[in-house]
C-alpha cells in the first residue's frame, strides 16, 4: 500500500442508516476501523459533504432508487486521497498521481463519513484553485443544471428560458450557467424577498408565484419565445410555465416541491405540440459515457475555480452533530446549503 499503514488514522466515524424513517430518528453515528484500500483503490479522507434534499428523501425511504441497508448516506462530497492500494505496474503511474490530491467521490460512496475507499478509476481530480466547499456540491445541483440547459433545447446567446424554484441549489446553478453561456432567465420563486439576491447572482427577471403568472412572464420577456422551461415545483406553477412556452417548446421536470401533480390541458399539447421530459442526474450518470462525464466535470470545475459557479453555504456542522445538521437542512427559507465536515 502506498503510504505507511502506521501513519494512517485508526478510527473511522460515519453516519449509518439501518432503516428508513424520520431522518432524525434513523441517522445513527457509529465508529469503526478505517478501511484498507485494495489494489486499484484509494483511501479518501473526507473534507465536506452537503445535505441535499435527495439525501433527506433517502433517509425517509422516498427516493427514486434506495440503497441496500445498512449503508452510509451522502450522495456527494469532496475529500483528499491519503493512501493507495497496491497497483499493477500498468496502473501505478495513473493511481500515484491521485495520492495527496483533492477528489470528488463517485455515486454510491456514502459521503457522510470520515474515511472511505473508492476505486481510483471512479475519482475525479479537483484543482486546488477550486474551493473545497464548492467542490463538494458540484456533482448534483450544478451537474443537473448543466445537463438540462445543454440536452433538451438548442439555445443560442440571447435566448430566454424560464424556471421555477429559482432560489434552490439547481435554480441558482441554472442562473449562473445561463449567464456564463449568454442566456437570459426568468426565475420564479415561492416567497418574497429573493429578488435582490438572485439578480445579484445573475438572474435577468425574478417573479413571485401567484395570480397572472403566465401573463407576467410573457410581459417580462416582451413576447420573446421561450423554448425551455425547467420545473421543480409542479401544480399551478408548472402549468404557468407550460402556457408561456413557444410552440414545440420543452418542459423539463426534475422535482416536485409542491407535491402536486403536473396537470396540463389537452389543448396545450395538441395545439402547441409541447414536449414534456423528465430528468434525474443519477440516471444520466449511469447512461453517460466516460467522455461525457469528463467533459461535464472539466467545465464545472473551470467555472467553480473562476467563481462563475458559487453555491451559498448557510452552515457547516461536524459529523458528530449530524442530528443538528439534519434538523437545520430541513428548515424552510434557508439562504444556503448545510454541509457536514467529517
Amino acid at each position: 500500500m502506498s503510504g505507511s499503514a502506521a501513519q494512517l488514522p485508526q478510527n473511522n466515524c460515519a453516519v449509518w442508516l439501518s432503516k428508513f424513517g424520520s431522518p432524525l430518528d434513523v441517522a445513527e453515528l457509529r465508529s469503526g476501523p478505517v478501511p484498507v484500500p485494495l489494489a486499484g483503490e484509494a483511501l479518501v479522507e473526507m473534507e465536506y459533504a452537503p445535505i441535499n434534499p435527495a439525501d433527506i428523501n433517502v433517509l425517509e425511504g422516498r427516493y427514486g432508487q434506495l440503497p441496500a441497508l445498512p449503508c452510509v448516506p451522502g450522495h456527494e462530497g469532496v475529500g483528499r486521497v491519503i493512501a493507495l492500494g497496491d497497483e499493477a505496474d500498468a496502473d501505478a503511474g495513473v493511481s500515484a498521481r491521485f495520492l495527496g490530491r483533492r477528489v470528488l467521490l463517485p455515486p454510491g460512496f456514502g459521503a457522510w463519513r470520515t474515511f472511505g475507499v473508492a476505486r481510483v478509476a471512479d475519482l475525479v481530480g479537483v484543482p486546488e484553485a477550486v474551493p473545497a466547499q464548492q467542490a463538494a456540491m458540484l456533482r448534483i445541483n450544478p451537474a443537473t443544471a448543466f445537463c438540462m440547459l445543454r440536452n433538451f433545447a438548442t439555445l443560442r446567446p440571447g435566448d430566454w428560458l424560464v424556471q421555477n424554484a429559482a432560489n434552490s441549489g439547481v435554480g441558482r446553478s441554472v442562473i449562473q450557467i445561463a449567464r456564463a453561456s449568454g442566456l437570459r432567465t426568468v426565475n420564479i420563486v415561492r416567497r418574497p424577498g429573493l429578488e435582490v439576491e438572485l439578480l445579484a447572482a445573475g438572474a435577468d427577471v425574478v417573479l413571485e408565484e401567484g395570480s397572472g403568472l403566465a401573463q407576467r412572464i410573457t410581459a417580462a420577456v416582451e413576447g420573446a419565445p421561450l423554448w425551455l422551461g425547467l420545473n421543480a415545483v409542479g401544480g399551478d406553477c408548472a402549468l404557468a410555465l407550460a402556457k408561456v412556452l413557444a410552440p414545440s417548446g420543452t418542459l423539463v421536470t426534475y422535482g416536485a416541491m409542491a407535491k402536486q401533480p403536473l396537470t396540463l390541458p389537452n389543448g396545450l399539447l395538441i395545439f402547441k405540440d409541447l414536449i414534456l421530459r423528465g430528468f434525474w442526474i443519477s440516471q444520466w450518470y449511469r447512461r453517460a459515457s466516460a467522455a461525457e462525464v469528463a467533459a461535464l466535470f472539466a467545465q464545472l470545475l473551470e467555472w467553480a475555480a473562476a467563481g462563475v459557479l458559487h453555491t451559498p453555504v448557510e452552515a457547516v456542522y461536524p459529523l458528530a452533530q449530524v442530528q443538528a445538521a439534519l434538523a437545520h437542512a430541513q428548515r424552510g427559507e434557508r439562504s444556503g446549503k448545510v454541509l457536514l465536515r467529517p
